[in-house]
């Protein structure tokens, strides 16, 4: 998956091949990763990214770098545990923690957003940061009702 304003270079497609072959389920692409870089990130959206990044890996025990990019790789046999059921910019925040959820094997690679070469942008850090908000704490909350079930099915179970 990459972007289709131009921001993403498709000559970086090989770092997400390579490590889909080396075993990775999903590879997300990093913005932050050594290497990688942004000229488009505001300094509000950085802000907003790192805060919303350290949410996800303390909520989810993942360890991601960049959470809010979508330059992704992964196999169709991902594509079960993905479920996109969103609208907007909030896409790439739910399949990261769909995959993590999942227990996917998951590589970040560094890349490089570059200025658009088309259109403009849609995005709207704050209003937009608020939906990847939301769909975090939606998926939390589904997480810890699955673990009260699960809960509740093995007392079921002991008695």
């Amino acid at each position: 998956m990459l972007d289709a304003d131009g921001s993403t270079d498709p000559s970086e497609i090989p770092r997400f091949i390579a490590a889909l072959c080396a075993g990775a389920d999903f590879v997300k692409g990093s913005r932050y990763a050594q290497g990688g870089g942004s000229s488009d990130l505001t300094p509000t959206r950085r802000l907003g990214n790192a805060f919303l990044n350290w949410l996800v890996n303390s909520l989810f025990g993942t360890r991601y770098t960049d959470l809010c990019y979508g330059y992704n790789a992964f196999w169709s046999r991902c594509l079960p545990y993905i479920r996109l059921d969103v609208p907007g910019f909030e896409v790439e925040t739910l399949m990261a923690v769909r995959v993590a959820r999942a227990g996917l094997l998951i590589h970040e690679v560094p890349s490089y957003e570059r200025p658009r070469l088309e259109g403009l942008s849609n995005l709207s850090a704050i209003r937009d940061g608020l939906r990847i908000l939301r769909t975090i704490m939606l998926e939390r909350l589904r997480v810890s009702q699955r673990r009260v079930l699960d809960a509740l099915l093995e007392r079921s179970r002991i008695r």
